[in-house]
């Protein structure tokens, strides 16, 4: 926890689990102060009927920093949110990959250029005092970051609340940054967060949770949305045995597991029934669907993965020592909030680009290109890479 003259900035969302964190530490320390990152802007959207709520969020911050007695500042990073993270993820989209941009978020923007500001503006204070104070981001994610008693690292770990844990969206924070990072919520549950917000009255203390990406939420399909900044690439909708069924209007349309929207003559037994995207053949940018009951279409226990970034291979360790020891619970996942499945073996490919595979105790629904996979030692990060 910080000492009592350290600098303490809290990263402000509007949001009640952001106003809840400022309080707790408004509460117990006198250099508090709230952070608001203003990452996207209206003149963005195409669509008239679109809405960017970024400068009605700011006026909430602003209400519940006065709220608290505490100062906020407005700092704005929408440039490296659009090189780093958007751009980035248009071009995923348009290669038929399913990337995560929340992810590429928090690595880029919210946990770097953030951290580098920060570390800018305080570090260079710090100089001129000539004193030994230190800062510190806090942030209302729903994870923690524990220190080991014995090595003094700091890993990050699921929350203790699970059906709101964060864990995921963090896994490719950077790891070197976490003695600087508090994350107080992932300590409580989202219950309890709400209680402390109405005994405290706070003006956020029935405002709802947001959804996804912050300027997506208030638009409407994600489908739309990408419809404003990519070009059609038309194809055709196929069956695995190559008929066409129709078209699409770009890979990026469209994601494993999603309905087809195609019409399949429910009279003839062959096509009756539920059908979904399982594929996408890049080449011959043809979408591939298949029956919903198709096992092998869309079930799978081994997973490749990619652009990894493993923390603990940092301390020297290999995934031979991860897995000897048979009562770690090594573990993953695919998307957030998804039951974790248990790591069996982990295999690494030296002939192909040191791509990684991993075989998990069952097979697992829609797993997708771009997606990111997520390791963990029982509740404990271990690394992420990118699903291929």
């Amino acid at each position: 926890m910080p000492k009592e003259n350290d600098e303490i900035i809290i990263s402000m969302s509007s949001g009640v689990d952001s106003s809840v964190t400022a309080l707790m530490f408004a509460k117990k320390y006198k250099n508090v102060r709230g952070i608001f990152m203003a990452n996207w802007s209206s003149d963005k959207i195409i669509n008239s009927n679109s809405k960017c709520t970024v400068d009605d969020d700011w006026l909430q911050v602003i209400e519940t920093c006065k709220q608290l007695n505490i100062p906020c500042e407005r700092v704005n990073f929408e440039k490296d949110y659009w090189t780093q993270v958007f751009e980035p993820m248009l071009d995923q989209y348009q290669r038929g990959l399913t990337p995560n941009p929340d992810i590429g978020c928090n690595k880029y923007v919210k946990f770097g250029k953030m951290i580098e500001y920060l570390n800018k503006k305080f570090n260079n204070c710090n100089m001129n005092m000539n004193n030994d104070k230190k800062w510190w981001l806090v942030t209302g994610h729903y994870s923690r970051i524990l220190q080991n008693n014995e090595t003094k690292e700091f890993n990050l770990f699921r929350a203790d609340y699970k059906c709101k844990d964060q864990s995921y969206y963090l896994t490719s924070m950077p790891n070197n940054i976490l003695n600087h990072v508090l994350m107080p919520i992932g300590h409580y549950s989202k219950p309890e967060i709400r209680e402390i917000a109405k005994d405290y009255n706070l003006i956020t203390k029935d405002k709802p949770d947001s959804q996804g990406l912050c300027f997506v939420s208030q638009i409407g399909k994600f489908k739309d949305f990408l419809n404003e900044f990519l070009p059609p690439n038309p194809g055709n909708i196929v069956t695995k045995d190559g008929k066409i069924w129709g078209k699409h209007n770009g890979l990026w349309s469209a994601t494993i597991g999603q309905k087809s929207g195609i019409s399949m003559p429910q009279g003839n037994p062959l096509y009756k029934g539920v059908w979904l995207v399982s594929g996408k053949n890049i080449e011959k940018n043809e979408l591939i669907i298949s029956r919903k009951d198709d096992k092998d279409a869309f079930y799978t226990n081994l997973i490749n993965v990619d652009e990894k970034n493993w923390y603990w291979m940092q301390k020297g360790l290999s995934f031979e020592k991860l897995l000897i020891d048979k009562d770690n619970n090594i573990n993953c996942q695919i998307r957030s909030l998804q039951e974790p499945n248990k790591v069996l073996d982990i295999k690494v490919n030296d002939n192909n680009n040191g791509k990684v595979s991993f075989k998990i105790n069952e097979s697992i629904f829609g797993v997708a290109p771009g997606q990111t996979l997520a390791l963990y030692k029982d509740d404990m990060l271990l690394g992420s890479g990118v699903i291929v």
